[in-house]
């Protein structure tokens, strides 16, 4: 029983040796957990269940948020679940699908849409190894429109494995095909103009979400 802390994700021109975020390259690997806490408050649960739990626990914290994002923890000792997603934002029109980081850029992309009338629903699936199929799939079912949004690399990150669940197990629910946004095939660049042109940003997120919307 082990719990090793590990700062990841882009957005202070790291470079390939410090910004990536690697969570999928061990969720495949049976026996471990990853965790991507995405609050304050889930920081905390998190990582007092992770010190608990009996297997080795990946906890991903996302560099970002460090100090950007602010929030009432509370001063008592508590746990947050493993495998217990957390709705963001509700909605009804649009699901994103995302974790870490990456919550906050579909935040300011749904805000972006309630312009044009545009409910978007957003999971916060919180860990990835367990994940919250069934959370994940209530949303589908609800929306019938789905965005997987996550800031690792597009090809074997994540939320490829997302995106396949849901085609397997809620294909006839859907009314258009299941979206992904996700960072190129690169490595991280240390160019700052260059990181954010390789990190989603809440515009490309929103022109995905319009072209969900419009299907």
């Amino acid at each position: 029983p082990i719990t090793v802390r590990l700062p990841s994700g882009g957005g202070f021109s790291g470079g390939p040796f410090h910004s990536q975020n690697p969570e999928s390259s061990f969720a495949h690997i049976p026996g471990l957990k990853c965790v991507c806490p995405a609050t304050p408050e889930d920081a905390k649960g998190l990582l007092i269940s992770a010190i608990e739990d009996p297997n080795p626990v990946l906890y991903f914290e996302h560099k970002h948020l460090y100090r950007r994002i602010k929030g009432e923890v509370p001063d008592d000792r508590y746990t947050t679940p493993f495998g217990k997603a957390r709705v963001h934002r509700e909605g009804d029109d649009l699901s994103v699908i995302t974790w870490g980081a990456m919550v906050y850029t579909a935040e300011e992309a749904a805000k972006e849409l309630e312009g044009d009338d545009i409910s978007v629903e957003i999971l916060d699936l919180r860990t990835l190894i367990p994940w919250d199929k069934k959370a994940v799939l209530e949303s589908v079912r609800k929306t019938s429109k789905v965005l997987v949004l996550h800031e690792d690399t597009r090809t074997g990150g994540f939320g490829g494995e997302i995106a396949a669940t849901i085609v397997e197990e809620a294909f006839e629910d859907l009314d258009a095909p299941v979206k992904r946004i996700a960072a190129p095939d690169t490595p991280v660049p240390f160019s700052p103009p260059l990181e954010k042109a390789f990190i989603p940003q809440p515009e490309l997120v929103a022109k995905g979400l319009r072209e969900l919307a419009e299907y």
